[in-house]
């Protein structure tokens, strides 16, 4: 970073960062011993705590004031791209046509409907988050949910950040608030189709999702029915409904393993019955396609698992005897391809596919007729768009890469046509000719290929030929290289509006899909937990090597980026590789990982062990988690006794967050900062949000431009300013 002396005068006496006292704790496990010296941050009931996070709060604060102007300039950029008051596309579902609208100046969006019949003017507004929000720091929703007869909403809210909701329903007829509120509740609700029952899920005191309930509007919630609770902690509980509407799916999934129970959504008295009972490492969802009396079709249940298929296949199975035993093979599992879901109509299946690293969409239809959609550019993204009507001939789906902004399209199933439905504005210039996208790969060093996506300026950035020669400018452009590789979650490249300000000014972006992810299949996955996780941070050091080899960048210009188990990642480089960073940005890092996962008092971490790992009961896991855990791997000299410097580093928490304890990124920058008090190491904590950060728009876009400006004066580029495109198109 530049001088980080203080230049407002909100700051003046902030000069130095804050350093926690010592306080060792011995850890000892497997007969090893770890001391930690700042084990005591992580009890946010004792006031020393806040105010040492308050400290860090007023030393970054003070820290980036010299930025402050060019964080101005960032956001004012990035709101003047974007249409601020905007309406999402319409969708059907029975006599309503449902949309949602965002209005300039509100930082929430309001949910509404109007008859398929009416005009704009016979709009009702159902839900407007903004009026939720008012007098709260952070607002969160989840769970909005219409009745089969349009007439009642259910919906649920968070204030804190900790992922704990409260339910509510409002009658749309008259607009009132029915009398109760269900505390406590968590994601996943299910209406029954007499209107009146709903179904929802309570989390235990570790934040597991662990119990469904049944409840009746207009009733005392004290009176609600518990009608399942999962026991197991490796489990977490889910509820849904098919798409057709006729059953009530409550799934139990562990990271590996699956079991669902079905209820007709027609008798919500009646009894939940198991599809498949659950065999480890068996995982499976399931949906239905109701009877066709008109050809003698019966009702059958689609079932999509990795049932000797690591690459998962479909199958069926009858309503009354949905068992392992009945099941038939409708798909079958395709080497290279991976099968991520099935979408069931009345006459036609969606398939949803993963194959070399890029998504794909399938339509089948019931004569067997397979249309796959074609995309125009690679890399690019494609998904399922919102299709709640199981009787429908157009498929919605949505589009996008990292140089075309997000796309809803509608497929006509019968003739083949296809309608663009609205693209995301981009207020301004903005052109997407003037950028390009490209996949690239790098080595690991196992020999293994690692897609790497890029989306850059070429008036900007020269980009250098296939074989790594060619021009660069300045010895590599400037360049943010994110990456996340963990729970098979595959980082597919997306358009972002906000982003433009970095390949406006010349900054390269990259996405590093490292094993740990999904994108190339389970395999890719299984390639990347468990003792074999350490391949997930050499994969994205080679991303970073093959972008200096081949004349992308330089170090002195390379940045990176990841949150969460991303953040991991984010620390885990930073100790193998500090010197291919300038700089690195590790929001909600997951970075004292071995401390957590051994403790099985804290949140979701009995669940947690079938993605990393047990090291409780395996010396072996214990001993490759210590191997990579940021925390307990801050290294202070080098082979040559000389101090490590580290990248400047940006690290993030949020004081509410179930998912990420505020105290590893607190103990983590301060152990950086002792290790060498000439790393440059900032924190930035939420103290009145969680997981996710800030809630509202505009705070978002805010807190991005804060990460943003870190990121170029770390870049030296404090003082850069966007280019405006070339006048003659055709030079990109």
């Amino acid at each position: 970073m530049a001088d980080s002396t203080p230049q407002t005068n909100d700051s003046p006496s902030v000069v130095t960062p804050p350093m926690a006292e010592r306080r060792p704790v011995v850890l000892e496990a497997h007969g090893d011993v770890r001391t930690d010296d700042w084990f005591w941050l992580r009890d946010k009931d004792d006031p020393e705590v806040i105010a040492h996070l308050d400290a860090e709060n007023a030393w970054t604060t003070a820290a980036m004031a010299h930025t402050n102007a060019l964080q101005t300039a960032l956001y004012e950029e990035m709101v003047a791209r974007i249409e601020e008051t905007d309406l999402s596309v319409p969708v059907k579902k029975g006599p309503w046509l449902y949309y949602g609208r965002t209005q300039e100046g509100a930082n929430y969006g309001i949910h509404c409907r109007r008859p398929v019949d009416g005009s704009e003017d016979d709009e009702q507004v159902i839900l407007d988050e903004n009026v939720l929000a008012e007098g709260y720091d952070y607002f969160g929703l989840a769970n909005l949910a219409i009745s089969p007869n349009h007439q009642w909403l259910a919906y649920a809210t968070d204030v804190t950040g900790g992922e704990r909701y409260t339910l509510t329903f409002r009658n749309l007829e008259s607009g009132e608030r029915s009398a109760e509120q269900i505390e406590d509740t968590s994601y996943g609700i299910a209406w029954a189709n007499d209107n009146a029952t709903v179904f929802y899920v309570r989390v235990d005191e570790a934040m597991r999702p662990f119990q469904l309930w049944k409840h009746r509007v207009g009733t005392d919630p004290a009176t609600d029915s518990l009608v399942r609770q999962e026991d197991d902690d490796r489990f977490y509980l889910g509820v849904g409904g098919t798409r057709d509407d006729a059953f009530i799916l409550c799934s139990l999934d562990s990271k590996v393993t699956s079991e669902v129970w079905v209820l007709d959504a027609d008798d919500p008295d009646g009894t939940f019955r198991v599809i498949e009972p659950r065999r480890q490492g068996i995982e499976y969802a399931v949906d239905h396609v109701r009877a066709e009396p008109a050809t003698g079709q019966p009702g059958r249940f689609l079932i999509v698992t990795n049932d000797e298929a690591e690459d998962f296949r479909l199958m069926a199975a009858p309503e009354e005897t949905p068992g392992r035993a009945h099941w038939t093979e409708v798909i079958p599992s395709q080497p290279g391809v991976r099968l991520d879901g099935v979408d069931p109509f009345a006459g036609h299946l969606v398939i949803y596919e993963r194959h070399d690293g890029s998504t794909r969409i399938r339509v089948v239809d019931d004569h067997g007729n397979d249309r796959t959609i074609e995309q125009p550019e690679s890399p690019s993204t494609v998904w399922a768009g919102a299709n709640p009507e199981y009787d429908t001939e157009v498929l919605r789906y949505e589009y996008t890469s990292l140089a075309t902004p997000r796309s809803v399209y509608d497929l006509d199933l019968a003739d083949g046509s296809l309608t663009l439905r609205k693209r995301q504005p981009v207020l301004g210039d903005f052109d997407p000719a003037h950028y390009r996208t490209e996949r690239r790969w790098a080595t690991a060093p196992d020999g293994t290929q690692v897609p790497i996506s890029l989306v850059w300026r070429p008036d900007l950035v020269d980009a250098p030929g296939p074989d790594g020669q060619g021009p660069a400018v300045g010895g590599g452009a400037p360049c943010l290289l994110y990456g996340y590789g963990s729970y098979e979650a595959s980082m597919d490249p997306t358009f972002s509006s906000l982003r433009l300000s970095l390949l406006d000014r010349g900054v390269i972006f990259a996405i590093a899909h490292v094993r740990g992810g999904g994108e190339l299949g389970r395999q890719w996955y299984e390639n990347g937990k468990f003792a074999a996780k350490p391949n997930t941070f050499t994969d994205f050091v080679a991303c970073a090597r093959t972008l200096i080899d081949e004349g992308w960048t330089s170090p002195d210009r390379l940045a990176a980026r990841g949150g969460s188990a991303g953040g991991l990642l984010m620390g885990a480089v930073a100790n193998l590789a500090p010197e291919l960073f300038r700089a690195v940005i590790a929001e909600v890092p997951f970075v004292d990982c071995l401390t957590t996962i051994l403790d099985e008092t804290l949140p979701l971490t009995v669940l947690e062990w079938e993605e990393w790992g047990n090291p409780v009961e395996d010396p072996e896991i214990y001993a490759v988690m210590k191997s990579y855990s940021p925390y307990d791997n801050v290294a202070i000299s080098d082979a040559a006794g000389q101090p490590v410097r580290y990248p400047s580093i940006l690290a993030t928490g949020g004081l509410s967050d179930p998912r990420v304890g505020f105290w590893e990124p607190a103990k983590w920058v301060t152990k950086l900062r002792a290790a060498n008090p000439e790393n440059e190491i900032l924190l930035k904590m939420e103290m009145g949000a969680g997981h996710g950060g800030p809630s509202g728009r505009y705070d978002a876009w805010k807190d991005e431009a804060f990460v943003y400006a870190f990121m170029l004066d770390a870049l030296a580029m404090a003082d850069a300013v966007p280019v405006p495109y070339p006048s003659d198109a055709s030079s990109t």
